[in-house]
């Protein structure tokens, strides 16, 4: 440990390793700024909190009922078309609108509220409603991500949106209300809180050290490769060290590009090929379809070149340590800071297992 004087305050640098498998300890996450309690000794305490219902029942490759499927009614009366691939519309039940007038409000700089502008789609990724991005083919998710890629142009080119969010909701229990193969994409009007956090952080890494953050980041941990899951030529899929979900990864682009508009040819199909191997693995972890929300980070789109945004998306899965057990974010959590039992470490190992 050594110890530096900075005017009146010590600094502790701990060059020391230590215990983290089993010592409770909190990590740092460069991205947003916050820290995350790990509590390793805890991974095997006794369940008796609640346990999901886990379905059975197989899907049909066609259902007559959901409102995603080829040739069906949605809400609204809007009918889908015979769509053979990947089909978009604008959300019937936005969460935003595109003329949506600006008013604000300000009391004494405490009770602040804006109207927010935007836009929302759905993306339907097949016109088959008993597969998902587990069980398609590379070549099949290379047109969804191809369609990802026309959207955030096409919406980021827009006059008033400054941000492309594209994600994906699967699962009940992450409050997927169609289990048909699908994600949404919200374009909003000013930057998102999460993407917010991120860019200044990169900005500011970027500004002092004259490289990428993410980047950087890469390079550690496939050097270490104890947190590292899979890879090719064009991405790599780890367990962040600063991970708060149980299975939470990381899908990182090997070259610096800032955003989706910036893959080559190649870097599209392996940007879809590693999207099946994940998503297939986290199918293996409990023999059942996982759940999760995924989502990319990548440059806004306000006309400046962000040079230093890089191109990832973040999978938080809740499952703990079974398809029918989940983490919950409560007390400590909601109060104090996210913890965790499981260390990225494992859940790394055990998702490499699969």
């Amino acid at each position: 440990m050594n110890r530096v004087e900075t005017g009146r305050f010590v600094t502790l640098n701990y060059t020391q390793m230590f215990d983290l498998k089993g010592t409770p300890h909190r990590r740092f996450n460069p991205l947003t700024g916050e820290w995350v309690l790990v509590s390793p000794h805890r991974a095997e305490r006794p369940w008796q909190g609640q346990v999901e219902r886990q379905s059975s029942a197989r899907r049909p490759a066609y259902d007559p009922a959901c409102y995603l499927c080829p040739g069906n009614e949605r809400a609204g009366g809007h009918r889908n078309p015979p769509y053979p691939g990947v089909f978009v519309f604008e959300n019937d039940f936005a969460a935003l609108k595109s003329g949506t007038s600006p008013h604000s409000q300000n009391e004494g700089g405490i009770i602040v509220a804006r109207a927010e502008r935007g836009i929302c789609e759905v993306v339907c990724f097949s016109p088959r409603h008993d597969i998902s991005l587990s069980n398609m083919t590379a070549s099949d998710v290379r047109g969804v991500v191809d369609t990802w890629v026309e959207r955030y142009v096409d919406l980021g080119g827009r006059d008033f949106i400054r941000n492309v969010q594209i994600f994906e909701n699967r699962g009940e229990m992450m409050g997927a209300s169609n289990p048909h193969p699908h994600g949404q994409i919200w374009a909003t009007e000013e930057l998102p809180t999460e993407v917010a956090k991120e860019c200044g952080k990169l900005a500011a890494y970027r500004a002092e050290k004259r490289s990428c953050l993410l980047c950087d980041y890469l390079t550690l941990e496939i050097r270490a490769s104890e947190r590292l899951v899979c890879e090719n030529d064009d991405f790599a899929v780890l367990v962040p060290f600063w991970a708060v979900w149980p299975y939470e990864t990381l899908v990182l682009s090997k070259r610096h590009i800032t955003a989706m508009d910036k893959l080559s040819d190649p870097g599209r199909d392996g940007l879809a090929d590693i999207l099946v191997r994940i998503t297939a693995r986290y199918d293996r972890v409990f023999d059942a379809p996982f759940p999760y929300t995924m989502g990319f980070h990548q440059r806004p789109t306000d006309g400046e070149p962000h040079e230093e945004c890089h191109l990832h998306a973040h999978f938080y899965p809740p499952l703990l340590r079974s398809a029918t057990v989940r983490k919950f974010m409560v007390g400590f959590e909601m109060l104090g800071m996210p913890q965790r039992d499981l260390t990225p470490e494992a859940a790394a190992e055990r998702l490499r297992e699969v």
